[in-house]
């Protein structure tokens, strides 16, 4: 018996129905498609929800006339399948001005030799892996390198010790599976499988997270950009301007070591937490500016002096020792990233908003604050306690800040 070897972007056929007989794919359409309908384009989205306000635009949507002012402007050259040059991508994470005057708004704040590394890595043929302890912007990053290079950033598997290979490779409709046979239309695709189809970034969250011989699903498809369909004598070959953002840290439990097979098919980019304080003040602000419009709080309310507390606390107890250096302290269990300052000062926010006089004060960053720090009931309870009576309390300015926290524990 002879293999067939279908020309990119084809399905080949189906030998194998049950009935014997081989039935092909409608001339057209894509392996695990549905030719009837197009969610959002041909009709209202199955859901119900297309029409309706979201509390979180995805990246290309957010910042559609940033993304449209830089194609315009870009006049260099574009890796085959990507919509900007990996100058323009770049300029789009980490800011600028165009020469029209048109200033794009920075998504990474933080080394622009970093997203270089990071877009040039996905110009070639190998993935991108972004490691990083927990809450320095690893999947921020990857939804808007998806964003800039594909147009989409929302072919996303979301790493989990249940995920199964089914999200890296493909499934079935087990309906039409058993109607009518293992054909085409059965096939239910994967995020990747649609990426491969489609040429374009799929991402996965927490890859570390997923079980290792799951992973490994994904190293034949790295090597030779093609996925086989084995039940269908066919399979699906990536089209240009396909690969895969890889997110993972390996602080917090339950992960999963990459095996050296895998891990030498991503160039790894390690990001890292902000360098200063001015620098994470300003990553804070910026966030909660943005979650505060999007829920509707006043602006104001995000005061400067209060982020500049809660970063220096995170900060503090984070390295184990004050910022004059002069003091050396006990760290809690928790990681204390900026991801986590940023959610202090949003819920702070919400509070000053709806439950105070409007102005953000220290009782209002107080319980989240403290939240945040005692994770563990025993032991991070006795750090806080120890950091708030050694640091806070002498320190000039802050007698609001360590009442409102000594209060609650």
């Amino acid at each position: 018996m002879t293999s067939q070897h279908p020309e990119p972007g084809s399905t080949g056929t189906n030998p194998a129905r049950q009935d014997g007989t081989a039935t092909d794919p409608a001339p057209g359409t894509a392996l695990g498609a549905d030719p009837g309908r197009r969610p959002g384009v041909d009709g209202p989205d199955p859901l119900g929800g297309a029409d309706a306000p979201v509390l979180r635009p995805h990246a290309e949507d957010a910042f559609a006339d940033e993304l449209a002012a830089l194609a315009a402007a870009d006049d260099r050259p574009r890796p085959p399948g990507w919509r900007l040059s990996p100058w323009a991508v770049t300029t789009y994470l980490v800011g600028g001005t165009l020469p029209d005057g048109t200033p794009v708004s920075a998504k990474y704040l933080g080394s622009r030799r970093l997203m270089e590394i990071a877009v040039a890595s996905l110009a070639t043929d190998r993935a991108l892996l972004l490691l990083g302890v927990p809450g320095t912007a690893k999947t921020w990053v990857g939804e808007h390198l998806a964003a800039a290079v594909s147009g989409d950033s929302t072919l996303v598997v979301q790493g989990t010790a249940g995920t199964p290979e089914e999200q890296l490779r493909y499934g079935w409709n087990y309906a039409r599976l058993l109607a009518d046979g293992p054909t085409p239309e059965a096939v239910v695709p994967s995020p990747v499988m649609r990426a491969m189809r489609d040429g374009a970034i799929v991402r996965i969250e927490e890859l570390t997270r997923i079980p290792a011989d799951v992973q490994d699903a994904l190293i034949s498809i790295l090597s030779e950009k093609t996925l086989p369909v084995p039940e269908l004598r066919t399979e699906v070959q990536a089209r240009p301007g396909f690969n895969v953002i890889a997110t993972a840290n390996d602080r917090d439990k339950g992960v999963n070591d990459l095996s050296s097979a895998l891990r030498r098919r991503f160039n790894t980019v390690v990001l890292p937490l902000p360098d200063s304080l001015e620098q994470e003040v300003e990553i804070v602000r910026t966030r909660v500016a943005a979650v505060g419009r999007s829920l509707e709080l006043p602006p104001e309310l995000a005061a400067l002096a209060q982020i500049e507390r809660v970063v220096t606390v995170f900060r503090e107890l984070r390295g184990g020792v004050t910022l004059d250096r002069r003091t050396t302290v006990k760290s809690p269990s928790a990681t204390l990233s900026t991801a986590e300052a940023i959610s202090v000062v949003t819920n702070g926010t919400a509070l000053a908003a709806h439950f105070g006089d409007g102005v953000l004060r220290a009782e209002d960053v107080a319980a989240s604050l403290t939240g945040a720090v005692v994770k563990d009931p025993v032991q991070d309870r006795l750090v806080w306690q120890e950091y708030l009576e050694t640091i806070v309390r002498d320190r000039a300015g802050w007698e609001d800040l360590y009442r409102a926290c000594r209060e609650l524990v």
